[in-house]
């Protein structure tokens, strides 16, 4: 049976340009699609660089103006992989084009542009997703499937954290190429929006809403260099923050993230306690998932640890013989496969533009608290 061809546009040559491109080229490999996927376009500003990661990466061809890119008719799908201030303006060409899209995290730098995106696809009805790829890390969607099937009870506590230690010298710089995190104008907000998004998606995904939140957040190294301008400029992104949540479920969260806790490079964990058992999940040690039964025998009752990789766990029936282990960047293959299976069955596959911006109200909800120093409802 022949498949239906498929060509891919890629904007953005970084760390996430690179994670998706390998994913396109990676996921016709082992998932049965019914589309053959073609690189066709990588785009970004610098002519030099932008054609030298086509040629690593397969791209057929290269652009330096998105607006060019999005306008040509052998595009079907665009990704975005640039920087949050970029998002809102790349989608609403490409859904006025008629383009499938992917968009990196989070949806947007606030809720308002995010709006704007949603609007704009639901209207053109293109596809379209976010690329929030810790749902599919096998453990997190087995998690997933044992909360849906009532196996932990009634939820009582979640809890989040994601440190990282990369933004501690004050020498750091801010601004442009692999520094716009750290500019506020380009991302929006600091960890907030760039680490805990991921926590709050993950969170509301397996949890449910989240009803409000009280939050603090601390710029350690209030003023860098500006990569831009040459100048000294005040620091205006959250290097860290730490938030309580009442989830609509009336299950109570505390999520922490920090670019400043020295010895970690991206540890992301969580732990949910419900009425029967409780799960656990370390970003460290991805395949694996903690689970404690209280419905376990006493004398054997205790923390298990599953190594998810047999066949009838979630997406490993598609790779290895059971006990050998996949890692991150399957998730970015398991987001690709989805995303396709959903549009050739008509019924779209988390997170769409929709979903993400949930994640982005509860994100605007959490600097609103840190400012006012109260509790805040997250606006739906």
């Amino acid at each position: 049976m022949s498949k239906k061809p498929l060509n891919v546009a890629v904007i953005g040559y970084g760390f996430m340009g690179r994670a998706h491109s390998n994913a396109y080229r990676k996921v016709g490999n082992f998932f049965d699609l019914g589309y053959d996927i073609r690189m066709k376009a990588a785009c970004a500003r610098s002519k030099d660089k932008v054609e030298a990661f086509a040629s690593q990466w397969g791209f057929e061809s290269t652009e330096t103006d998105w607006r060019k890119l999005v306008e040509r008719k052998d595009i079907d799908l665009v990704d975005i992989c640039t920087p949050n201030d970029s998002h809102r303006e790349i989608a609403l060409a490409a859904a006025a084009a008629g383009k499938m899209i992917l968009c990196e995290k989070p949806l947007a730098r606030d809720s308002a542009e995010g709006i704007d995106m949603v609007k704009a696809v639901e209207a053109a009805k293109v596809p379209n997703m976010v690329w929030y790829n810790y749902r599919r890390v096998p453990a997190v969607t087995l998690a997933k499937q044992l909360i849906d099937e009532g196996k932990l009870g009634r939820i009582f506590h979640y809890r989040a954290v994601f440190l990282q230690d990369w933004t501690i010298s004050s020498d750091l710089p801010q601004g442009g190429t692999g520094l716009w995190r750290l500019d506020v104008n380009a991302a929006g907000s600091g960890v907030t929006g760039d680490l805990l998004a991921h926590c709050i998606d993950t969170a509301i995904w397996l949890n449910g809403g989240v009803d409000k939140v009280s939050a603090m957040t601390e710029t350690f190294i209030k003023e860098r260099m500006h990569t831009l301008t040459g100048k000294v400029e005040k620091v205006g992104i959250d290097d860290a923050c730490a938030f309580l949540a009442r989830f609509k479920n009336g299950s109570l969260a505390t999520f922490e993230s920090t670019r400043y806790a020295r010895g970690h490079k991206a540890l992301y964990t969580f732990e949910i306690n419900g009425e029967h058992a409780s799960i656990a999940w370390d970003l460290h040690d991805l395949h694996r998932l903690s689970y404690f039964d209280h419905g376990d025998q006493g004398i054997v009752r205790g923390w298990r640890s599953i190594h998810v990789t047999d066949g009838d766990h979630p997406y490993m029936g598609k790779w290895w013989v059971p006990g050998l282990q996949i890692g991150y960047e399957h998730s970015f293959v398991h987001q690709v496969a989805d995303f396709l299976a959903g549009v050739t069955q008509g019924k779209p596959a988390s997170p769409t533009f929709r979903d993400a911006l949930e994640t982005q109200q509860v994100c605007d909800a959490v600097l609103k608290s840190a400012r006012s120093g109260a509790w805040e409802t997250v606006q739906g």
